[in-house]
């Protein structure tokens, strides 16, 4: 079953990222601490490290875990990106590879600079 199915079918194009993302996680219930390698996950981050720009609703394929964080291809950025444990908000929630798919025709993105 997939999960984002009515939030597709709901969405009218004028949604803030920050309702879509609180709709994607009331669906995506099943939540992990620590990835798995190949895994995809999305989750709120909240960076330290002021004036970069980053995604606070990152959508990841994860690709490596170290002592840290991990690394993974970010779906918003279309490029590989690192997340420290202590920035994460919550926990990291799972995307089955169907719902990858529609999530990734979500606006929910939400690229910020970091003040």
């Amino acid at each position: 079953m997939n999960r984002i199915t009515p939030i597709l079918q709901n969405l009218i194009g004028t949604e803030d990222p920050d309702d879509l993302m609180l709709d994607i996680l009331e669906v995506l219930t099943d939540v992990e601490v620590v990835p798995d390698v190949g895994g995809f996950y999305t989750f709120v981050y909240q960076p330290k490290t002021p004036g970069i720009q980053y995604d606070a609703h990152p959508l990841v394929a994860v690709t490596d875990i170290f002592r840290w964080g991990f690394r993974g291809l970010n779906f918003h950025w279309g490029s590989p990106r690192q997340y420290t444990w202590q920035e994460i908000v919550g926990n990291l929630h799972v995307v089955t590879a169907q719902e990858l798919s529609d999530l990734r025709t979500i606006p929910y993105g939400k690229i910020s600079l970091n003040s």
